[in-house]
Protein backbone atom coordinates (compact mmCIF):
# COMPACT_ATOMS: atom_id res chain seq x y z
CA UNK A 1 0.00 0.00 0.00
CA UNK A 2 2.77 2.86 -0.48
CA UNK A 3 1.12 3.31 -3.96
CA UNK A 4 -1.49 6.09 -4.76
CA UNK A 5 -4.78 4.90 -5.15
CA UNK A 6 -7.75 6.05 -7.53
CA UNK A 7 -10.88 4.30 -7.85
CA UNK A 8 -11.51 3.33 -11.19
CA UNK A 9 -15.18 3.49 -10.69
CA UNK A 10 -16.04 7.46 -9.26
CA UNK A 11 -12.44 8.39 -10.72
CA UNK A 12 -12.41 11.23 -7.79
CA UNK A 13 -11.67 8.99 -4.59
CA UNK A 14 -7.91 8.98 -3.88
CA UNK A 15 -8.11 9.10 -0.33
CA UNK A 16 -10.84 7.03 1.50
CA UNK A 17 -10.39 3.44 1.20
CA UNK A 18 -11.53 0.20 3.42
CA UNK A 19 -8.87 -2.79 3.19
CA UNK A 20 -10.36 -6.03 2.79
CA UNK A 21 -8.08 -8.79 4.57
CA UNK A 22 -9.20 -12.40 2.99
CA UNK A 23 -8.25 -15.59 4.96
CA UNK A 24 -9.65 -18.43 3.29
CA UNK A 25 -10.83 -21.30 4.78
CA UNK A 26 -10.53 -24.94 3.07
CA UNK A 27 -13.56 -26.76 4.02
CA UNK A 28 -15.47 -29.86 3.00
CA UNK A 29 -19.20 -29.24 2.51
CA UNK A 30 -21.98 -31.91 2.27
CA UNK A 31 -23.71 -30.94 -0.77
CA UNK A 32 -27.32 -31.58 -0.11
CA UNK A 33 -27.51 -29.52 3.38
CA UNK A 34 -24.57 -27.33 2.90
CA UNK A 35 -23.17 -28.23 6.47
CA UNK A 36 -19.20 -28.16 6.97
CA UNK A 37 -18.34 -31.86 6.88
CA UNK A 38 -14.16 -31.80 7.09
CA UNK A 39 -11.69 -28.35 7.81
CA UNK A 40 -8.97 -28.65 6.35
CA UNK A 41 -5.46 -27.19 7.12
CA UNK A 42 -2.97 -25.36 4.64
CA UNK A 43 -0.35 -27.90 4.65
CA UNK A 44 -3.39 -31.21 4.79
CA UNK A 45 -5.65 -30.47 1.86
CA UNK A 46 -7.30 -33.93 0.07
CA UNK A 47 -6.15 -34.40 -3.13
CA UNK A 48 -8.90 -32.79 -4.93
CA UNK A 49 -8.97 -29.76 -3.38
CA UNK A 50 -6.64 -26.91 -4.97
CA UNK A 51 -5.62 -24.18 -2.32
CA UNK A 52 -6.31 -20.58 -2.34
CA UNK A 53 -4.27 -18.38 -4.54
CA UNK A 54 -5.58 -15.56 -4.34
CA UNK A 55 -4.81 -11.89 -3.22
CA UNK A 56 -4.46 -11.39 0.58
CA UNK A 57 -6.62 -8.23 0.60
CA UNK A 58 -8.81 -6.53 -1.78
CA UNK A 59 -9.55 -2.84 -1.84
CA UNK A 60 -12.87 -0.86 -1.50
CA UNK A 61 -13.94 2.57 -2.11
CA UNK A 62 -15.29 4.20 1.04
CA UNK A 63 -17.00 6.77 -1.22
CA UNK A 64 -19.26 4.35 -4.14
CA UNK A 65 -18.43 1.01 -2.32
CA UNK A 66 -16.47 -0.64 -5.44
CA UNK A 67 -14.48 -3.66 -4.41
CA UNK A 68 -11.30 -4.89 -6.63
CA UNK A 69 -8.11 -5.96 -6.44
CA UNK A 70 -5.36 -3.47 -5.39
CA UNK A 71 -3.48 -3.69 -8.42
CA UNK A 72 -6.65 -1.86 -9.89
CA UNK A 73 -6.58 1.13 -7.59
CA UNK A 74 -3.01 1.32 -7.86
CA UNK A 75 -3.31 1.37 -12.15
CA UNK A 76 -5.54 3.76 -12.21
CA UNK A 77 -4.05 5.76 -9.25
CA UNK A 78 -0.67 6.18 -11.10
CA UNK A 79 -2.50 7.34 -14.29
CA UNK A 80 -3.82 10.23 -12.96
Amino acid sequence: MSAPYCCPNCKTNRSRFNIIEQVSKPVKLDPFTGDTVEEYSANDLSPFHIPYKGPNHKVQCAACGLVEDEKTFIAFGEKR
